[in-house]
């Protein structure tokens, strides 16, 4: 592996990462990575004795854009748009380190139980985004789930529903990561919003061809009863009658816990990415605590989920729980570097 930083490839632009509509053209991207390869002696991926895999978490228009319908603004109201530019960049200049991309793509279905669409209120009203849903008030009635759900989801049985959504809710307060939280439609299928940013499937595309690599998608979020932060499990696995509805992604989770290095980046620093290295560090400290050392965050690839309120301030943030998690992995034994930083700079790299 050719190892040293590379310049950023001509065709990049810098202000692409901020434009929704941005789309490469492929088959040129193709020729130029392809030419770039041979001009800079850039090996293919197969050949790297130090596999290094970056995990790219929900880089989606619909996080990472104002137009998009759940912008990762965080609190400078930039975030995501900031991070996909550095992001971009720092794929082109470590090309010849980065072995492998994968994408997570976070994928949604018209009724599902963290949207309006699944809930109503006592007065039989659509319940708004943005509310928390307690098991309390699922108990005293204040939402319950929409009744015409129930044919197709579950034959009918809407008793069997309320008792799967009531211990949904305990479920997810009884571990503490998260309350039911009901965000705005975002990652449909089929929606534009569901796309990768621009400039990152240019990226990766241009990784992909001048180093012969594979470049994986991993699609999550497809079942209806739970949410699924992390690509490598949904928030709850268990019917409350004991019964397995979802199963981790242990296929996924073993390709990535083999690597040699693994890079995380992504939206929402403090949702997705915080509940994908939850899982990961789980798994790793059921093995072999020590290899925490390998896995890499890069913090100024993420922002965390905001929701500004109009008047200067926000409804909703999420920031201290972003700065929390990266500090409780950094404690765990993973490192927390910036993607300014030189990869052979980063602590216990073996390049």
């Amino acid at each position: 592996m050719n190892a040293k930083e590379l310049p950023i490839p001509p065709h990049y632009n810098r202000s692409n990462a901020g434009k929704w509509a941005y789309r490469t053209n492929q088959q040129n991207i193709f020729m130029e990575a392809v030419d770039w390869a041979k001009k800079h002696s850039i090996s293919a991926a197969a050949s790297d004795k130090t596999r290094i895999h970056l995990l790219g978490i929900d880089l989606q228009k619909d996080f990472c854009f104002p137009e998009g319908t759940l912008f990762v603004g965080g609190r400078s109201g930039t975030g995501a748009i900031e991070d996909s530019a550095r992001t971009a960049e720092f794929i082109y200049r470590n090309m010849a380190y980065i072995s492998e991309i994968t994408v997570t793509l976070d994928s949604h279905l018209p009724f599902q139980i963290f949207f309006s669409s699944f809930w109503l209120d006592e007065d039989g009203n659509h319940v708004p985004p943005h509310t928390i849903i307690l098991t309390e008030h699922i108990q005293k009635g204040k939402y319950h789930p929409n009744p015409a759900v129930a044919k197709w989801l579950c034959g009918g049985n809407y008793n069997w529903l309320m008792a799967q959504v009531e211990h949904y809710c305990a479920q997810l307060e009884k571990v503490g990561k998260y309350q039911l939280y009901l965000w705005p439609f975002h990652c449909e299928i089929g929606d534009e919003g569901h796309s990768l940013v621009g400039t990152i499937h240019e990226a990766r595309m241009f990784h992909a061809f001048a180093r012969n690599s594979r470049n994986l998608v991993e699609v999550k979020g497809l079942n209806p009863l739970t949410e699924n932060y992390s690509v490598f499990s949904p928030e709850v696995l268990m019917r409350y009658d004991g019964h397995a509805f979802a199963q981790r992604n242990t296929k996924f989770l073993e390709t990535i816990t083999t690597s040699d290095v693994v890079i995380a980046l992504g939206q929402a620093g403090s949702h997705c990415v915080k509940s994908t290295l939850e899982d990961l560090l789980n798994e790793i400290n059921a093995k072999d605590p020590s290899l925490c050392k390998k896995v890499y965050i890069v913090e100024d690839c993420m922002s965390a989920v905001t929701v500004p309120d109009g008047k200067g301030g926000f409804y909703v943030d999420f920031t201290d729980q972003q700065t929390k998690a990266l500090n409780d992995f950094r404690d765990a034994g993973m490192h927390v570097v910036k993607s300014t930083d030189p990869i052979e700079s980063w602590p216990d790299i073996k390049l």
